[in-house]
């Protein structure tokens, strides 16, 4: 996917979360995230777009603390929600392609980097709002789906602090039933999981699902659409995988 095609996404997502969030009401509890609220989920997705936006404007070369939490609530927060999304949103549109910044994974451009990652950041986010909402909840395109699954396992889960970690080397397979050749072998062990893009030989549990269902659960927003083989395997994605903010 291109620069542009997550920019875009951000944009809608963003506008689907604010929507939901401002249904739901600031008090709605977030089921999708245990002991939050929806004014937790525009707080924290609200601060997060701010801080991300500061690399790409002010050009940071390394980590930089974020802005904190506002101190609102009600409409003043979603406000507050939708003029940092606005500006995140201004800000990725237009910036130079080689804007130079502090990222945390790999990726072909800086711009890239914080356009993809809050793409799906805000994507994950407004499916928690549309969940403390109720009703059904808006689909997300199997592209979008497929380059997120890809993000987590070799992007997030292979960075040192992921906490998926496996005394007895294991194999876990992801597999998407709706897309040609959207397959992930996960080899865990007492090192950071290590994941290729192919179908690599037995695999001690396997997932499988469409796109949209195994990027949810993968996220730990959705059970597993089906699972194959050692269940304890799913179990302890479900256990350790927790991607947190500190």
């Amino acid at each position: 996917m291109e620069t542009a095609e997550f920019v875009q996404i951000l944009d809608r997502e963003g506008g689907l979360l604010a929507a939901a969030a401002e249904q739901a009401g600031v008090d709605a509890e977030v089921p999708t995230c245990p002991g939050w609220q929806v004014r937790d989920l525009l707080q924290h997705t609200g601060m997060v777009h701010r801080w991300a936006a500061s690399f790409v404007t002010e050009g940071h070369t390394s980590p930089h603390p974020d802005g904190g939490l506002p101190d609102l609530d009600g409409s003043a927060l979603a406000a507050w929600f939708r003029d940092g999304h606005r500006r995140l949103v201004d800000t990725l549109s237009c910036a130079a392609p080689d804007v130079r910044c502090w990222h945390f994974l790999p990726a072909p451009s800086p711009l890239t980097f914080w356009a993809r990652r809050q793409a799906h950041e805000t994507t994950v986010h407004r499916i928690d709002a549309e969940a403390a909402r109720g009703g059904t909840p808006t689909a997300v395109a199997p592209a979008l789906a497929l380059d997120g699954i890809d993000e987590l396992l070799r992007g997030f889960h292979a960075r040192r602090r992921s906490r998926v970690r496996s005394e007895e080397p294991r194999v876990l397979r992801v597999r998407a039933t709706d897309a040609d050749d959207a397959v992930w072998t996960v080899r865990l062990s007492t090192e950071p999981p290590v994941t290729e893009r192919a179908d690599a030989g037995r695999a001690d549990c396997e997932v499988t699902g469409p796109a949209e269902a195994l990027y949810l659960s993968l996220w730990n927003r959705l059970p597993f659409p089906a699972v194959s083989g050692d269940a304890s395997i799913a179990a302890l994605w479900r256990e350790k995988s927790a991607v947190t903010w500190s």
